[in-house]
């Protein structure tokens, strides 16, 4: 069986992946082990990343529940993205399954084959493709997660800290409550407790469910991949919120830690890495689902061009040259996340503390931060995020947004400008007006992930 990509792993972030290459006509398999989708465990959708399901014209707020808003290290701050001019200026509150349906119908409405309970189980690659398990294919992609089969069958380091606590998260529905438990959704400063040697994180999702994020400072915790039972949830709420407070069910549970990797090269001939098999950190900022939703759409173009024969020379080593720095920076924040939410904060740890909430309080500081957190404020060298401006086309109104939505670099013209040189048709092009001073009057070269660059470099991205 030959094929474009075989991409390992059916998560949001081999899903959406699959998307991309599908709707730009390359043929495109996921193999997944599991027979069915994720656990309904809640994730948060960033800013951005609600902004590049927008460019491919899904809503990031459909089937949205109740649930935290962003935040930095759980400071009582709240973050403010509207100052970034974006359409989607809060984290949008999803469950982890019902996003990857929306995924999967995306990708296989336009192609894709999703193959369930496949496990991969040998990976034999060389200069003209990849073999997995008999199935031959041009590219692999590994979005397989942190324990990624894939990058163990290949031998390929995985370089960087090992972890320094294991916590669980339960999702649970409770039979009473004290008055400890919070009575609603609200920002992590809120929500979060530490008593008799626990510290936890309990958030109410609406119809008396809730998740419940806990750890213990004293008592030596189970591996990470060990079973969760209803005792040690129990004596976890007990300790925490009282003996008041008592467990109904837990309808889902797994564990997780705080270990640091990343590997070192996202590219191993003809093996990509994306997602949580290419880089993991600790799971402070809401940040893990939406840096490999953005290694998706930044890989899916590139590596479509590089299928077809269209990609300039070195196009397909820009994914690891702008996404790899891009995971480097949230590595390096969630690190220094941990310093705030670690249990038994020192009072140096505090003093610190006082002064980044008063930096986080400043118009600047707080743009700053917000930026980090939602992906609004991430650029790539020689290439910039594009807000979603209203446009006036001859066709009538419409945003920017959707003018992407097959996934083509488009080229705007907002003035009356000559076509560039070197143009073939190779990207998509628009005459339109806005009414935004910023952009009146400008040619903007538009890649499908929704960053500009010079017009004068569209050979270098487009060949």
């Amino acid at each position: 069986m030959l094929t474009d990509v075989l991409i390992a792993g059916a998560g949001p972030t081999g899903l959406l992946l699959a998307a991309e290459l599908a709707l730009a006509g390359v043929e495109v398999t996921v193999l997944e082990r599991r027979d069915g989708p994720s656990l309904p465990r809640p994730v948060g959708l960033q800013p951005r990343t609600a902004e590049l399901l927008d460019l491919r014209g899904l809503d990031p707020a459909a089937a949205e529940v109740d649930g935290p808003s962003g935040h930095f290290a759980g400071l009582p701050v709240p973050l403010d993205h509207s100052v970034w001019r974006t359409r989607h200026p809060r984290v949008v509150n999803r469950t982890q399954d019902d996003v990857e349906a929306m995924l999967a119908e995306h990708a296989v409405k336009h192609g894709a084959v999703v193959d369930r309970g496949v496990e991969v189980t040998a990976v034999e690659a060389d200069a003209e493709g990849v073999t997995v398990d008999g199935r031959r294919a041009r590219w692999l992609v590994a979005c397989d997660g942190a324990h990624s089969t894939v990058r163990g069958l290949l031998g390929v380091p995985f370089p960087g800290r090992t972890e320094t606590y294991v916590a669980t998260l339960a999702h649970i529905r409770l039979a009473a409550a004290s008055a400890l438990v919070p009575a609603r959704a609200a920002h992590f400063s809120e929500v979060t407790r530490q008593a008799n040697g626990y510290w936890s994180m309990l958030t109410p999702l609406g119809d008396g469910a809730h998740r419940f994020v806990f750890g213990s400072a004293t008592t030596t915790q189970p591996g990470r991949d060990a079973p969760v039972s209803d005792t040690e949830v129990t004596e976890a709420l007990t300790a925490l919120y009282g003996a008041e407070t008592r467990l109904g069910e837990v309808y889902g549970a797994s564990r997780f830690n705080d270990a640091t990797r990343q590997l070192e090269q996202y590219r191993h001939g003809r093996v990509l890495f994306a997602g949580d098999a290419a880089h993991i950190h600790p799971p402070l900022g809401g940040q893990g689902l939406n840096l490999g939703v953005q290694d998706a759409m930044n890989l899916g173009w590139k590596l479509a061009a590089t299928v077809h024969g269209t990609a300039p020379s070195g196009l397909l080593d820009t994914y690891h040259a702008e996404r790899h720095p891009a995971a480097e920076r949230v590595l390096r924040h969630t690190a220094a996340q941990r310093v705030f939410t670690a249990p038994g904060r020192g009072e140096n740890v505090e003093a610190l503390r006082e002064i980044v909430v008063d930096l986080m309080r400043l118009p600047d500081g707080n743009r700053y931060f917000s930026g980090l957190l939602s992906g609004l404020g991430l650029s790539y060298p020689g290439a910039h995020r594009v807000p979603d401006l209203d446009l006036t086309t001859a066709d009538g109104p419409t945003r920017l947004s959707a003018l992407l939505h097959s996934g083509r670099g488009l080229l705007l013209d907002l003035g009356d400008h000559s076509l560039p040189a070197g143009f073939t048709g190779q990207v998509g092009f628009v005459r339109a007006a806005t009414a935004d001073a910023e952009y009146r009057g400008r040619l903007l070269l538009v890649r499908p992930d929704g960053y500009a660059t010079d017009p004068a470099d569209l050979t270098r991205w487009f060949g």
